[in-house]
């Protein structure tokens, strides 16, 4: 039985939140594995049916190491700011020969016309490596940059779970 694969990077704790909501929606359909990026296979097995990835918005885009510094100066995981981030792990994964439909999300500070998103970004980045995109990219929003998320936004996280798991149906 195929399943679904999340992988996603948090600074802050708050794209963790969100892929693990993302998960219980996922769960409903299909079994789930969730996994920090650092932990993440680069090579997909043919077991995975969906592949979700999810990562902050730094500088209108996936995170890069000038970025996850800079984040680390403002109390974020300094071991996940060490790390490599979604941007290096999404160049690699492409290079498999297993090509899952993805989904990508993000986390963001709400504010009006904020340009830019880590999701978009990466869903770019997947359809060139080949991967069938499930649906549009989708931002969850945090208060500020270290969170928390807004009301409701974990909610909105398992619907949109559920609707993806619905989408590949």
């Amino acid at each position: 039985m195929k399943h679904a694969l999340v992988v996603y990077e948090s600074m802050f704790g708050n794209t963790e939140e969100i892929a693990e909501a993302v998960a219980e929606g996922l769960r409903g359909s299909m079994t789930v594995e969730v996994v920090e990026v650092s932990s993440a296979p680069v090579e997909l097995s043919d077991e995975v049916g969906l592949l979700v990835v999810g990562g902050p918005t730094h500088a209108f885009s996936m995170s890069r190491p000038n970025t996850r510094a800079d984040a680390a100066t403002k109390g974020a995981d300094k071991q996940a700011a060490a790390a490599a981030g979604l941007r290096e792990w999404v160049e690699q994964i492409g290079k498999g020969a297993a090509h899952p439909p993805v989904a990508a999300f993000d986390t963001k500070v709400k504010r009006p016309r904020l340009p830019g998103s880590a999701a978009r970004a990466a869903l770019t980045r997947l359809r060139r490596a080949h991967f069938p995109v499930l649906t549009s990219a989708e931002n969850f929003y945090v208060d500020g940059t270290a969170g928390p998320l807004l009301e409701g936004e974990l909610d909105r996280a398992r619907n949109w779970g559920a609707q993806c798991a619905a989408e590949l149906s």
